[in-house]
C-alpha cells in the first residue's frame, strides 16, 4: 500500500462545482432517492476528490459524483466513498461547510 504522503504528491487543484447525489445507506432502504446537490472540488487525483460541502454526509456513505472531464460540458459519473469530514472552522453555528475527503470506488 502506498504512503499517504506519495497519494498527495499526484493531486492536482481542480476549483469546479461539483454534482452529487448520496445514495441511500442501507438502514434508510425504505427513504427516498438519495440527496443532491453542489459541491466545490479543491483537488483531485486518480484516487479521490476533497470537497467542500454545506451538508456533512456519514463517514462510509457512497455519493455518485459527476466528475468532470475535459470536455468542457460533459461529467462522468463516479461512485465515491466519504473517508472524512471536517468542520471548517469559520462557518455558520451549527453548519456547514464542511472538508469532505472522498475515495473513488473503482
Amino acid at each position: 500500500m502506498k504512503d499517504s504522503h506519495e497519494n498527495h504528491n499526484e493531486r492536482v487543484a481542480l476549483l469546479r462545482p461539483i454534482p452529487y447525489e448520496m445514495t441511500p445507506l442501507m438502514k434508510d432502504h425504505g427513504r427516498e432517492e438519495g440527496r443532491r446537490g453542489k459541491a466545490l472540488s479543491l483537488n483531485i487525483s486518480s484516487g479521490g476528490m476533497l470537497l467542500l460541502m454545506e451538508q456533512v454526509p456519514k463517514v462510509e456513505q457512497v455519493l455518485k459524483v459527476y466528475v468532470p472531464t475535459p470536455i468542457a460540458v460533459a461529467g462522468t459519473p463516479t461512485l465515491a466513498e466519504v473517508r472524512w469530514t471536517r468542520k471548517v472552522p469559520f462557518g455558520k453555528t451549527g453548519g456547514g461547510p464542511y472538508l469532505v475527503g472522498v475515495k473513488f470506488i473503482f
